[in-house]
């Protein structure tokens, strides 16, 4: 792995957790979970700017970078009650996809081979192929599903002349094997792409959407609970996929490809902590955090916000099922009466 220190910003680590790295397999033995970049926007079709991503997930917080950050909502301390690792970034170049992607690909892999859960901090969402791929190397082809928010497919064939693009990925994951067509859920998706061509091969896939207008008619934790149930039929895990442009832009402004009528941050932030809390989950990734385009952090924030809900939803898992107890979500903080 190689630091790329100043070139993207300060060589940080995720809110002050201990660093390790993949050259080095004792610094990360025993990790429940791995933190790491992957500052790549080679395939971005409209606005780049996703490489800065990785940095500001890492640092764009109003409280010390001190490695602690204990949920209101779920009762843990997410980066101490797991053991939390971040590896840094790989070693990327925009104008080499295929070198790239090897990269990410390969560095997914040795953190899932380690046992613990890969957190990928993007990057566009060309990373979502060599990100999945490197699970799927260890926990089978075909044997995770994958739950993907986003404004859009990403089921592109070919897009301005190349198979690779962050338009594309999905479509890449499927024709591998190493995801099941059948087994992938996408929530979110709205808008004016893709056409019908693609469409047509996403049903032959048996590729389940749920386009924002079905979300909102049925509501959103109904859909959740419908791909819940499809996504753990005949799999041994779930990958998480999350795409900020998801959220409307007037939640997630920073990013490359805006598109209106979207989730709201609250939405997708309970989304994150009920999915990561409920299902057994693989690995995450967050991408399309586009910090040149930006106000006032607001992307950024969100985008470390959804990497705390997903390691507070795994942490709050892992306590209950060693103490056989179970999260309840209308559990007040402080109900305004003194201990007895």
């Amino acid at each position: 792995m190689t630091r790329y220190g100043q070139m993207f910003g300060p060589d940080i680590t995720f809110l002050g957790v201990d660093r390790c790295d993949l050259n080095d397999p004792g610094s990360y033995a025993g990790a429940d979970v791995v933190i790491l970049g992957a500052p790549f926007d080679g395939g971005t079709s409209h606005r780049p700017g996703a490489r800065f991503g990785p940095n500001a997930i890492r640092q764009t917080c109003y409280l010390p970078h001190d490695g602690s950050r204990p949920s209101l909502a779920m009762r843990v301390d997410a980066l101490q009650d797991v053991r939390v690792l971040d590896a840094g970034d790989v070693e990327t170049y925009a104008g080499d996809i295929e070198g790239s992607l090897r990269a990410i690909e390969d560095a997914v892999a040795r953190i899932s081979a380690s046992g613990a859960i890969p957190i990928v901090l993007g990057g566009d969402h060309t990373i979502a192929l060599p990100d999945a791929t490197g699970v799927a190397r260890h926990h089978g082809f075909g044997r995770i599903s994958m739950l993907h928010f986003d404004a859009h497919a990403d089921t592109g064939h070919i897009e301005f002349g190349h198979l690779h693009g962050h338009g594309q990925p999905m479509r890449r994951l499927i024709e591998s094997g190493a995801i099941r067509g059948d087994r992938f859920l996408q929530i979110g998706l709205r808008g004016y792409w893709p056409g019908p061509d693609i469409l047509d091969w996403m049903a032959d896939q048996r590729m389940r959407s749920y386009e924002m207008t079905e979300i909102v008619h049925r509501g959103l934790d109904t859909c959740l609970t419908e791909a819940y149930d499809i996504a753990l039929d005949e799999c041994d895990g779930v990958y998480l996929s999350v795409d900020v442009d998801v959220c409307d832009p007037g939640h997630a402004p920073g990013t490359g490809t805006p598109e209106p009528g979207g989730l709201t941050s609250r939405q997708l932030l309970d989304a994150v902590r009920r999915t990561c809390y409920e299902l057994p989950v693989v690995g995450v990734e967050i991408v399309e955090v586009a910090p040149p385009y930006d106000h006032a952090d607001i992307t950024a924030y969100l985008g470390n916000r959804v990497v705390l809900e997903a390691l507070s939803g795994i942490a709050r898992r892992r306590r209950d099922a060693a103490e056989g107890t179970r999260w309840d979500p209308s559990q007040p903080l402080l109900d305004g009466r003194r201990p007895e």
